[in-house]
């Protein structure tokens, strides 16, 4: 037995298992009681003619909450343009495809303004290249158009504690990226090949979204990150401007006369300090543990913020 063989270890490997354990459960609750109490419609309480602004905080686990707020602002009427604010490094491929989607098709029926903060990188901007227009500051970090696929490779330190992975397979490729074996060559072309397709679907979407020829495209879309004030030069963005310089040009877009107001999709005068924390605790320890154990693909840049 293991625990026989390694007491010690084994101490150590269940302790962390136990807190790690009741740590997830911790934030995952208190996620859900704060979604619970600010789960309020500010659309009900909507009169006269609105710009709607969604915010892309962290890491893009998942579409369905905005891609749900963004179908509810393109459905009423009184919000007459929309407001993408983003901060973000990227994340998931499909959850990025699926919001650009959205996007895309939302601007086909009224204005969708792209507002970026601090960060919109890879995924972060991919799903504002579908957008009517898009601002960004002058030192936003932006552009990262690629493709990352990673994971921690365990083997030596199971053979050091003794442990020894054990699989049956039904093709070559099932396992390619074990994290507990080392990668063969054609695995290694195998994942490379796929990492080629998915960062083409990537670079169709930019120039499609930004109207610019797909060759000027493939010239930037090295993974390299790009200044707003970089990125306006290359066509990435429209214009350097803040959210307000934002919203400003969507309520115009939107044919808003007079004072330019806003509605957010969810209240954010509640528990906002509260929601933003734990929805970065949950973004960021999921991440780790998925990035870290299994090969994990995602349009994310990496790198320092």
């Amino acid at each position: 037995m293991f625990s026989n063989k390694h007491p010690f270890l084994f101490f150590i490997l269940m302790f962390i298992t136990v807190s790690a354990t009741f740590f997830i459960s911790f934030i995952l609750i208190i996620g859900f009681t704060v979604k619970s109490i600010t789960n309020s419609d500010p659309l009900k309480q909507i009169t006269g003619e609105k710009v709607g602004v969604i915010e892309v905080n962290g890491i893009i686990n998942d579409s369905d909450r905005i891609i749900e707020d963004i179908k509810n602002f393109r459905d009423n009427n009184l919000i007459k343009a929309i407001v993408l604010r983003i901060n973000s490094p990227g994340g998931g491929v499909g959850a990025s495809q699926e919001i650009y989607t959205a996007v895309k098709k939302t601007a086909d029926i009224k204005p969708v303004i792209a507002s970026f903060a601090s960060i919109a990188a890879s995924g972060g901007y991919y799903i504002a290249a579908g957008a009517t227009g898009i601002t960004a500051n002058p030192g936003t970090i932006t552009g990262s158009i690629g493709v990352i696929i990673g994971y921690t490779n365990f083997q030596k330190l199971l053979e050091k504690i003794g442990l020894k992975s054990v699989v049956i397979k039904s093709g070559e490729y099932k396992d390619a990226g074990s994290p507990v074996r080392e990668m063969t060559y054609k695995e290694k072309i195998f994942l490379e090949n796929f990492i080629k397709n998915i960062h083409s679907q990537f670079i169709d979407a930019v120039a499609k979204g930004r109207n610019i020829e797909r060759v000027k495209v493939e010239e930037i879309a090295d993974g390299r990150i790009y200044s707003g004030q970089e990125a306006l030069k290359l066509k990435l963005i429209d214009k350097i401007g803040s959210l307000e310089d934002a919203t400003e040009w969507a309520g115009r877009k939107g044919d808003i006369k007079g004072k330019i107001e806003t509605v957010y999709a969810d209240n954010r005068d509640k528990f906002s300090f509260i929601k933003n924390i734990t929805q970065q605790i949950q973004n960021r320890l999921i991440s780790s543990i998925f990035s870290d154990t299994t090969p994990n693909i995602g349009y994310l840049y990496n790198g320092v913020r």
